[in-house]
């Protein structure tokens, strides 16, 4: 079987500082806008922040998706309008549901700051079922004991999101979807199961191959639909493994609002111009709308 065959797509994220670290941006792309519900996915650094320095991405407002947030090093504090304030590590799922309307903050601990600040992880989004775009903002978060565990001959895997390999996460699913961490151990391969009819391999740390061509970290890599590919790495690799069924209706999206409607865009861009959206305790800050 062919790369050919095998791999539908091959995407080179696109880098931009937020907040003073360094985002790798894979979806939305030019040539790909998803992968099953997932519209966004951005890998956060790896990167440090020096003493005195940290994350600080202010209020700003969602609708229409749910964010997932994964870290593999450092902290991010979470706090959002429905009043939770929760640190996020590494292992651990925070899954924020905008529904109709949520705001929330991303920032460096304060206790951290004194200190050089490690930051390594994915944040993704995933669109809602047009039927549950406008339900009540939630919120949950889940210790990494939670998740399920599946060690492979050639690696192990962190089942973060749906079912996989018989085994199904503790984590709300709106729209069906699967999201994996994949560790694979040096000289050795895993196979990746066909999970869903939309899947994408994004190579965090390492090289992987696949039937003899070599892929590097920051690269995505769109599978086609139906095979199950064996990918190997020389000297071990950390991947995330994610996709679902495409949604039936196309998504609209502008800065941080997805809908299967333009005017509902339009109309939560207004409600932040003024001032409508609910605020984030303890925060006086927020993040302008950008011009349109």
């Amino acid at each position: 079987m062919t790369n050919d065959t095998l791999i539908s797509m091959i995407l080179e994220p696109h880098s931009l500082d937020l907040g003073g670290m360094q985002v790798h941006r894979v979806l939305p792309a030019a040539r790909l806008r998803a992968v099953g519900p997932y519209v966004f996915l951005d890998q956060i650094g790896p990167g440090a922040f020096g003493p005195g320095q940290g994350l600080d991405i202010r209020p700003h407002p969602h609708i229409g998706l749910s964010t997932l947030t994964w870290l593999l090093e450092g902290q991010i504090m979470h706090r959002d309008s429905l009043g939770y304030a929760q640190a996020i590590r590494p292992g651990e799922v925070n899954l924020m549901t905008a529904g109709k309307g949520i705001v929330h903050s991303e920032r460096t601990p304060q206790e951290l700051r004194a200190q050089t600040t490690p930051l390594f992880g994915v944040q993704v989004w995933l669109a809602l079922p047009k039927g549950q775009e406008e339900m009540e903002p939630a919120f949950e978060h889940h210790p990494a004991a939670a998740l399920p565990v599946i060690d492979l001959p050639g690696g192990r895997v962190i089942l973060v999101l749906g079912e996989g390999w018989g085994r199904a996460s503790p984590v709300t699913v709106h729209a069906p979807a699967f999201y994996a961490d994949i560790m694979v151990n040096p000289g050795a391969g895993v196979v990746l199961p066909a999970l869903a009819a939309e899947r994408a391999l994004h190579i965090l740390s390492g090289t992987v191959t696949v039937n003899g061509q070599n892929f590097s970290s920051g690269r995505s890599l769109v599978l086609a639909a139906g095979p199950e590919p064996e990918i190997s790495s020389p000297d071990g690799a950390r991947l995330v493994f994610l996709g679902g069924p495409p949604l039936p209706e196309p998504r609209y999206m502008w800065w941080n609002y997805v809908s299967t409607s333009r005017e509902r865009i339009e109309r939560a861009l207004i409600d932040w111009e003024q001032g409508k959206f609910p605020e984030v305790p303890a925060e006086e800050e927020f993040i302008p709308a950008p011009n349109r």
